[in-house]
């Protein structure tokens, strides 16, 4: 029976790191931040990006507002970006988070159950 468990799980994990490696695939370099080379697959609510983000592994999270204002300013340089909204990690107000627009650059904020784009972070250790 425990034999029948490990299949299963071994195929989940392999599931999520390759999900993971084609997420991040290769980090560009901004300033202090690495960020992912892709979006992740679909829009995703709030708390459904910063769990994704999370289980990329080692670091990798949801970029602040500014940072994510940052990715905006770079998005030439980094590639990929569509003209949607993009989730931040900064809370604005109970149940409302930051976001960017990035076909203007514009920051808002969105409640927490909207779904929006997502691409994952990675900063320095401290």
């Amino acid at each position: 029976m425990k034999k029948l468990l490990i299949i299963p799980m071994l195929f989940m994990c392999s599931m999520v790191i390759g999900q993971s490696k084609k997420i991040i695939g290769n980090p560009i370099q901004i300033e202090h931040l690495e960020v992912a080379q892709n979006d992740f697959p679909k829009e995703m609510t709030w708390n459904e990006a910063k769990k994704a983000c999370y289980a990329l592994g080692s670091r990798w999270r949801l970029p602040t507002k500014d940072e994510l204002n940052l990715l905006y300013t770079n998005r030439k340089k980094i590639g990929g970006f569509t003209y949607d909204f993009y989730w931040s990690s900064t809370e604005s107000s109970i149940y409302y988070f930051c976001n960017q627009h990035f076909s203007d650059g514009i920051q808002n904020a969105g409640f927490e159950d909207n779904k929006y784009q997502v691409r994952a972070v990675r900063g320095p250790r401290f």
